[in-house]
């Protein structure tokens, strides 16, 4: 599996606690991904530090997870980027799940423009490879006591 987006995330160190071992994780950050491979010292996790949309690549995959990456990728050329990451590593029957901004969710996140989605808009946006399988949307309550509407959504890969 990758999480894209994982950095400093604690997703990694459940997977470890529970024997998966074949984890991947991407992130644009070097120091969020040191402090997780800290916590997880001698696990065999793999770390990217890499923007999703440049050039990097990973061995494939059965799962894709987003941590909230995609809703920022405001530029449709980037959005292609990353779908030709996801479709050349993600296996056939494989899963993504997205995390996104809902449509009437955060315009902007720590300063930046976002991309908002609803499960229909986001199954567009990603192509007729991925098949739309669940939907969950979600109001996010940040340490700020702000709420944030998220859309999530989980695909299989035709």
């Amino acid at each position: 599996m990758i999480d894209i987006g994982g950095g400093d995330s604690r997703l990694v160190d459940h997977l470890v606690a529970r024997g998966v071992r074949c984890v991947t994780v991407l992130d644009i950050s070097g120091m969020a991904l040191r402090r997780a491979a800290e916590r997880v010292s001698g696990a065999p996790v793999t770390w990217i530090e890499a923007d999703v949309t440049g050039s990097w690549t990973a061995s494939p995959v059965d799962l894709w997870h987003d941590r909230a990456v995609f809703h920022f990728l405001t530029d449709a050329s980037d959005r292609g980027r990353y779908l030709e990451h996801l479709l050349h590593l993600l296996k056939p029957r494989g899963q993504a799940v997205f995390a996104t901004f809902a449509l009437d969710g955060p315009s902007k996140c720590s300063g930046l423009p976002v991309m908002r989605y609803s499960a229909a808009t986001l199954s567009a946006a990603l192509g007729p490879r991925l098949r739309l399988v669940e939907t969950l949307d979600e109001e996010h309550h940040t340490p700020s006591g702000a709420v944030q509407k998220f859309c999530y959504s989980r695909f299989i890969r035709d």
